[in-house]
């Protein structure tokens, strides 16, 4: 029986990655409805770290996992190391001494003690006493109520964790308020839509990715373009002699990395370099983000079936889907500015083509929208499994060629 998990990262205060939150997604047979808090964290732990290498999904970061109250009476965490996990006690576990006993030994571990979807009452004083970081869904708590239960943490020793931010608004407010680390897909969006121009350089990279898309672009122009950027060129020696590529011998010119890489991979490996340059002052999860989604739509256009040109096609979509966020500007504006195919340009547009299904099943796993996962794939004519795994693979590909 497979099964299904995703991630969704969590940010510091500087909007740098500092961990992911797993999630459970089901099996083959049975969805997340019809199992128990207790079987979904067996399920997840296994998964993660005895079925799949645990760093492929948490790009060596902290793994915040949900704790029922069952599991923690049976002290489950300890089997898992402390420096991999963060144990998130869930908000319906009560304050018993035998969970009490469990959760002061695991912290004297040295395991950060998480509490979720806090509510304050006086029954979890015992729990704020040993807890490292106390989770707030700031959409749903009225101000009023976040105002107080601030006030009334700001006795004890924990950081805050906002969840669900999903506006650069809501991440100034949280900020605001003491927050020191926010989950959400805020970054995600423009900050300032239509308020201020893109900067020349801004501009210049633009022109240089219309150009490494064009398809009448050759593989000696690529490779001038490389030639003459001193930058480029040393990050495509760098990428090429990195653990990713295991070679015997070294590549040495640009001449010998072009031959090794093809034209699509020296294309893609372009796209990618400029693409980080224009999201420096984003968090670097952007990145990281549109890569998982190339991959995945990608591999999952492949196993549809799709034409080479087309999968290619799949694949540039996933990547160029954050540009918007990554410049503050309008979709509209900056497809416009490059020359892609009007299939690609409506699915970033629009998200209703055939196309736009792989970027839409993309963005629904990344968010935990089960229902919504399975209705895409089973319109496109793939079971989860391939799903999943298909993620899997795009996970270990971002965490690879970052």
């Amino acid at each position: 029986m497979n099964q299904y998990i995703a991630r969704q990262p969590i940010f510091n205060a500087h909007k740098k990655l500092y961990a992911y939150e797993l999630l459970y997604r089901g099996t083959d047979t049975r969805s997340l409805a019809d199992v128990s808090g207790e079987q979904a964290t067996a399920s997840l732990l296994s998964s993660a770290f005895l079925t799949k290498e645990i760093d492929d999904i948490s790009s060596h970061r902290p793994c915040f996992v949900n704790f029922t109250q069952k599991l923690l009476e049976r002290n489950l965490p300890v089997a898992f190391p402390k420096a991999k996990i963060v144990v998130e006690i869930l908000e319906d576990v009560e304050p018993t001494s035998k969970v009490l006993a469990i959760c002061r030994d695991l912290h004297d571990k040295g395991y950060t003690l998480a509490l979720d979807d806090f509510v304050y009452h006086r029954r979890f004083e015992p729990f704020l006493e040993i807890a490292n970081i106390v989770k707030i869904d700031v959409r749903l708590t009225p101000l009023g109520t976040l105002t107080r239960t601030l006030n009334l943490l700001s006795r004890h020793k924990v950081k805050l964790l906002a969840e669900k931010v999903e506006s650069q608004k809501e991440f100034e407010r949280a900020s605001k308020l003491g927050f020191s680390y926010f989950q959400g897909y805020f970054f995600c969006k423009p900050e300032r839509i239509g308020i201020k121009e893109l900067s020349t350089a801004k501009v210049t990279l633009i022109r240089l990715l219309a150009e490494i898309a064009k398809k009448s672009t050759s593989i000696e122009r690529l490779r001038a373009i490389i030639s003459t950027d001193v930058a480029i060129t040393y990050k495509l020696m760098r990428f090429m002699n990195s653990a990713y590529f295991y070679r015997l011998q070294k590549v040495k010119s640009v001449e010998h990395a072009v031959a090794f890489l093809g034209e699509k991979e020296l294309r893609r490996f372009l796209m990618l370099l400029v693409i980080s340059e224009l999201s420096t002052e984003k968090p670097d999860e952007l990145v990281t983000l549109v890569l998982v989604r190339a991959k995945l739509c990608e591999l999952l256009g492949e196993k549809c079936g799709f034409s080479a040109n087309e999968v290619s096609e799949l694949f540039v979509m996933g990547l160029f889907s954050l540009l918007d966020a990554m410049l503050d500007s309008s979709m509209k504006d900056v497809v416009g500015r490059l020359p892609l195919s009007d299939t690609l340009k409506d699915a970033l547009l629009h998200r209703k083509n055939v196309y736009a299904n792989f970027l839409n099943i993309a963005i629904a796993f990344e968010r935990n929208q089960q229902s919504r996962v399975s209705d895409l794939h089973a319109r496109l004519g793939l079971d989860q499994e391939q799903v999943q795994e298909s993620y899997f693979e795009a996970v270990k590909y971002a965490n690879h060629l970052l």
